[in-house]
């Protein structure tokens, strides 16, 4: 079935979704100031999104034999609502290069679900990481 190297880049995947999951609802939770409101929302939007993900890719490594990871990876809230943004904008970028990756390697190894599912997935970080860099443009 799937490498042992694949298994582990789709664990560091579950890391990292679980990781924003808390990181962009938290930062919901704790966004403040005169442009917060509209901000939270889409930080709650998407915190909701990167569980699906974490819940999808941990189904999929439980079928190709791998045990799907609890820890995320470390958790940067921010102290502002700009700085947020920023950790937010840099996690979706980690994300887009370690979902190439992946792709890469599920392909290699004709693994063709895993790639489609990550291509899926990294549709959605790339609508991510566009909607945090708005964010900061505007």
């Amino acid at each position: 079935m799937a490498s042992d190297k694949l298994k582990e880049m789709l664990n560091q995947a579950i890391a990292r979704e679980l990781q924003v999951s808390v990181q962009y609802m938290w930062q919901h939770v704790l966004a403040t100031g005169l442009n917060a409101e509209p901000v939270k929302g889409i930080f709650k939007k998407i915190a909701i999104v990167e569980m699906k993900h974490a819940e999808e890719i941990a189904e999929r490594l439980a079928y190709l034999g791998g045990r799907p990871t609890t820890k995320p990876t470390p958790i940067a809230v921010g102290e502002n609502l700009k700085e947020m943004i920023e950790i937010d904008k840099q996690a979706e970028e980690e994300a887009i290069e370690l979902y190439r990756q992946i792709i890469e390697m599920a392909d290699s190894e004709k693994d063709y679900t895993t790639k489609r599912l990550f291509e899926q997935i990294l549709a959605d970080e790339e609508e991510h990481h566009g909607d945090f860099s708005g964010l900061l443009e505007g």
